[in-house]
């Protein structure tokens, strides 16, 4: 399994300007902050399930922008319905990359559906997305990364990391500044 910081920077390393970064709840947006704080990383804070479609929403307001969405295993699970509408809208310039430990890290650690057998790529893939795979080590991430920042999407990739505890790296956390910081960047 995949150190799950190490693997979020390896994902934004020279990262493009013009790439538009969408962490889910809690450890996602953490690990996103601690990358490099980037006034195109939309921060979420008390929106648990809703990465998928804010990154949807984005991908479709900015055709010419690459979307990621960073988000772990619980967090999608929470907003899996979200996978059959960027299906429905096979939106090209949308990626998601699942950050999945198996647990439900937020709330104290209870396995999560992926570790009772639930496959998130097969669903991504039920549902339409022009490609899907899990990698669980670190030859695998490169291409990994290739196909989330360059292929034709909607693309998703899951990618299998260790469950552990690393310090808290807090970005903003005001949601008006957020907001008007990437609207900023965005618009200008």
């Amino acid at each position: 399994m995949l150190e799950r910081r190490h693997t979020v920077a390896t994902l934004l390393a020279d990262r493009s300007s013009d790439l538009l970064v969408v962490p889910g709840l809690g450890s996602s947006t953490y690990d996103v902050a601690a990358a490099g704080d980037h006034p195109h990383n939309f921060y979420l804070w008390g929106a648990m399930g809703g990465a998928v479609c804010i990154g949807l929403g984005l991908a479709l307001a900015q055709p010419k922008r690459r979307v990621l969405v960073i988000t772990g295993d619980g967090e999608l699970l929470m907003g899996l319905g979200s996978l059959a509408t960027v299906g429905a809208r096979c939106v090209s310039n949308l990626a998601i990359a699942v950050l999945d430990n198996e647990v439900y890290g937020e709330t104290g650690g209870q396995s999560s559906h992926t570790a009772l057998g639930t496959d998130l790529a097969a669903v991504a893939l039920a549902c339409r997305f022009r490609a899907a795979s899990t990698i669980r080590s670190a030859q695998e991430l490169p291409a990994l990364r290739e196909m989330l920042l360059q292929a034709a999407g909607p693309v998703l990739g899951v990618i299998k990391i260790a469950s552990s505890e690393v310090p808290r790296f807090l970005p903003e956390r005001d949601g008006h500044a957020i907001r008007t910081r990437f609207r900023g960047s965005l618009l200008g």
